[in-house]
């Protein structure tokens, strides 16, 4: 004869609060963490970026001349 196992006792584990907690901290630290690299990368960036309208010059060109 089959032995009966009532539903309560057969799952698993239990509902799983901790494992929530958990993951839900870690995911708190990584945006944490994620910012405080965004800040410190935009504190340490060096300019490089060309700006819209900047006038460049490569090698032995000359910059166009200033009409006024």
């Amino acid at each position: 004869m089959p032995k009966t196992i009532p539903p309560g006792k057969s799952r698993q584990g239990s509902r799983g609060d901790r494992v929530l907690v958990i993951l839900l901290v870690g995911l708190v630290l990584a945006f944490v963490i994620w910012g405080g690299v965004e800040i410190w990368g935009e504190a340490i960036d060096t300019g490089s970026v060309e700006q819209p309208g900047a006038v460049t010059t490569q090698g032995n060109e000359q910059p166009p001349a200033n009409p006024n």
